[in-house]
């Protein structure tokens, strides 16, 4: 209750929120800069102990209450997916499938890269998904924000914010132009559960190929859609488990005994 009170890490929270709106999302070609970017710079910048605006007391003991923000995401995550639960009667056998390339591509291509730097259970979090809010609202809800895998989920989410969108851009055009695949299978690829690189995907794709412009903005926008809804259920019930198996059988190393390694 302390922390709730304390007035000085809630207007900070506020000016931080209202300057980072007034700024906007602000695009330069390719790269698109959104709100949250501006925050996480100035939370940053706030955060620095040497500056004496947060004492490290506060910011460890406020990183506890943000399981209430996580609560708050997920319910408007689900008041999301309702409305929308028809789409997987219509969207299709391929678009629901597509959910398994999410889930292949981060960990079989995420976590050996992973360990080869030097991750342990931050790899966990970091590569069990595509690592946008529902996924990690997923980690901080079940390991806790200041956990290893919280770290690795929350370092993924800020490298999504920073390049996500320029490198989703930069990867579809690149395809697009390859014309390796067909330019609805990669309308469907751009769909990963992200408004914002969903939007810097098509784009290049829609320029390599303007006559299917309706056709690859539909498909993109249900298959973001379909990630959304499905994604939360796929992660905690598939991809997290699988992805705590699969880091224990190559490691050799269960989680109880990665913490007590880090704690020594």
């Amino acid at each position: 209750m302390q922390v709730l009170q304390n007035w000085k890490l809630h207007a900070l929270a506020l000016v931080i929120t209202i300057i980072a709106e007034m700024i906007g999302i602000q695009r330069f070609g390719a790269v698109v800069f959104l709100p949250l970017l501006y925050a996480l710079i100035m939370g940053l910048f706030v955060s620095i102990p040497s500056f004496k605006i947060l004492t490290v007391e506060t910011m460890e003991k406020s990183a506890d209450y943000l399981g209430i923000a996580v609560m708050l995401l997920m319910v408007k995550v689900g008041l999301g997916i309702g409305p929308n639960l028809e789409i997987l009667s219509t969207a299709g056998l391929a678009l629901m499938l597509q959910e398994l390339g999410h889930f292949f591509g981060t960990i079989i291509f995420g976590l050996p890269v992973a360990l080869l730097v030097g991750m342990r259970r931050e790899a966990v979090g970091a590569c069990y998904s595509v690592d946008r809010e529902p996924n990690v609202a997923i980690i901080i809800d079940k390991f806790g924000f200041s956990s290893p895998e919280g770290r690795g989920v929350m370092g993924m989410y800020i490298c999504g914010v920073l390049i996500g969108a320029m490198w989703a851009s930069v990867l579809a055009g690149f395809f697009a132009q390859m014309g390796w695949f067909h330019p609805l299978a990669l309308a469907m690829g751009a769909g990963v559960g992200s408004a914002s690189m969903m939007a810097a995907s098509t784009a290049p794709i829609i320029a390599v190929y303007p006559e299917y412009e309706a056709q690859i903005a539909a498909l993109a926008g249900a298959a973001n859609l379909l990630t959304t809804v499905l994604g939360v259920y796929f992660g905690i019930f598939v991809s997290l488990p699988v992805m705590e198996k699969t880091y224990n059988f190559f490691t050799g190393r269960t989680r109880e005994q990665d913490l007590a390694e880090e704690g020594q």
